[in-house]
């Protein structure tokens, strides 16, 4: 097996993110962290590359489904012929490891405890123990790093501790640790997803953390606006597409009614691209297998949108945390992923009749209208 780093070279990379993977060996654990748009998903897809090479079998893992799917897509122009690489989630790669019977707690998700014994009851150092990369590291559980350390060849990690949206998530710390105490650090900077605006705008909401740069390439700023109802809504979302029919058009929503109900007219807007829906609850389809390269609007919970990036966000149904305490951590990650999912437009929405209070005092970082 090859321990070197092979070099390939890809001319996508920016020099920066050509010195994280070159300070990556092919051996052990590492684990990369790094602000939104540095080009973690990138990295990754690259760093499973890097790893096929070695002749070992190479999964790309994330916990969402959506985010393989765009994985699957950026593996498509990267794999060397001889050494594949496979995006798989979580889930399935652990029933594909351990059966569809693996041990799981009260809750649903899987018991890592138990898994762990197993895997440790069945080690080997064969060619067959493939190389695990996930993205979006921060979502998963040190539980499950103390397992995949067990059952994997190497192990390398891209996360972002101010992203930990999910109830089973873990901190740089926690996945280093979990690893082992010889796992490698490396730190990815630059934000080249986000314009000035947007970036600022996202630090208002950025729990811990150092602070990340800020973009230099300027654009509008972020609109916060006010809807009528979900007509209107639909109305805005149509206009945009309209406008910038080359957009791919991100409508972030936390309600599944306002999600169908969107759906529903804006198929019948006359948009010049359909409109696209990804439901975590179905099994196959339309609404689960998505086209996330071509232009037009993709409706998706926040709960799947991290990991994903569009030229326009809307962030469709504010007035939905309302309730919340606007100082609560919880609340500030959700919106430091949602903003900056956008490249170059951001729309924060809400309806009702008053400001919801996590959106005020933003004068100055947004146009309210």
């Amino acid at each position: 097996m090859t321990t070197a780093n092979t070099p390939v070279l890809h001319p996508d990379l920016t020099p920066a993110q050509r010195d994280c993977l070159d300070a990556l060996p092919l051996t052990g654990n590492h684990v990369v962290s790094g602000p939104p748009g540095s080009g973690k998903s990138l990295l990754a897809a690259h760093r499973a590359v890097h790893l096929a090479l070695t002749g070992r079998p190479t999964l790309l893992l994330s916990r969402s489904n959506l985010l393989r799917q765009l994985l699957r897509d950026t593996l498509q122009g990267l794999t060397v012929p001889g050494a594949p690489v496979e995006a798989a989630t979580v889930h399935g790669w652990i029933q594909r490891r351990f059966g569809s019977d693996a041990p799981r707690t009260e809750d649903g998700w899987f018991d890592w405890t138990a898994l762990a014994g197993l895997a440790a009851e069945k080690l080997a150092d064969d060619e067959t123990t493939p190389h695990l990369v996930v993205d979006e590291g921060q979502d998963l559980s040190p539980g499950f790093y103390r397992m995949a350390r067990l059952a994997a060849a190497s192990v390398t990690v891209f996360a972002d501790e101010c992203q930990r949206l999910t109830e089973t998530n873990s901190t740089l710390t926690e996945i280093t640790d979990a690893l082992g105490r010889s796992t490698g650090r490396v730190e990815i900077v630059g934000n080249h997803r986000n314009s000035r605006e947007i970036a600022s705008l996202a630090e208002h909401f950025r729990t811990g953390g150092a602070r990340p740069e800020i973009p230099f390439r300027s654009g509008t700023l972020p609109v916060v606006r006010h809807y009528s109802g979900t007509k209107d809504l639909a109305d805005d979302i149509g206009g945009l597409a309209g406008r910038h029919p080359r957009d791919r058009i991100g409508v972030i929503v936390n309600s599944l009614r306002t999600a169908s109900d969107l759906m529903r007219r804006l198929e019948k807007a006359g948009l010049a691209h359909e409109p696209q829906l990804y439901s975590s609850t179905a099994s196959a389809g339309r609404y689960r297998d998505l086209d996330l390269a071509r232009p037009g609007v993709v409706v998706v919970h926040r709960a799947s949108a991290k990991g994903l990036d569009f030229d326009t966000v809307v962030i469709a149904d504010a007035e939905s945390d309302s309730a919340t305490d606007p100082t609560s951590a919880t609340l500030r990650m959700a919106y430091y992923v949602m903003i900056t999912r956008a490249r170059e437009r951001l729309v924060l929405g809400w309806q009702g009749s008053r400001l919801p209070r996590h959106l005020e005092g933003l004068h100055g970082w947004v146009h309210v209208r």
